[in-house]
C-alpha cells in the first residue's frame, strides 16, 4: 500500500463495488480498461477513475502495452493479495499484503517480450 494513501481512503475505496470488481477481475489476470468495462458493467470513465485511485493507493499496477498497430494501452493487475483488520487495545489496525514486486530482470524480460 502506498504510504501516501491513508487507511481511511483505502477502506472507502474498498467499499466501492466498482473498485472491488476491478480488483477481483485483475486478480485472475491482467486486463485492459475496455475489458474491465465489459466485465464489470461500468463505463470506461468509471473504470479509469477507479483504476487511478487504486493505482495511487498501490492496490493496482498499471503498465503500458504496445498493440500491433503501434498504439499503446494500459493493462491493470491487482497488487492486493490479502487484507486483514485487527482490533487490539482500543486501536484498529489494517494490514494489506501486496503481491511481491517483480525483480528488474523479470520486468526487463516482460518489456522486451512485449516489443
Amino acid at each position: 500500500m502506498s504510504e501516501d494513501c491513508p487507511t481511511v481512503e483505502v477502506l472507502a475505496l474498498l467499499d466501492d463495488s466498482y473498485a472491488r470488481d476491478i480488483l477481483t477481475a485483475t486478480s485472475e489476470r491482467p486486463m485492459s480498461a475496455k475489458t474491465l468495462s465489459e466485465q464489470c458493467g461500468a463505463s470506461l470513465p468509471t473504470i479509469y477513475r477507479r483504476a487511478e485511485r487504486l493505482v495511487d493507493c498501490g492496490l493496482l499496477e498499471e503498465r503500458t502495452e504496445l498493440a500491433e498497430d503501434g498504439h499503446h494501452y494500459s493493462i491493470y493487475e491487482a497488487r492486493l493479495r490479502r487484507l486483514s483488520v485487527e482490533l487490539e487495545d482500543g486501536e484498529l489496525h489494517v494490514n494489506l499484503e501486496e503481491e511481491r514486486e517483480p525483480d528488474v530482470a523479470d520486468r526487463f524480460t516482460d518489456m522486451w517480450e512485449g516489443v
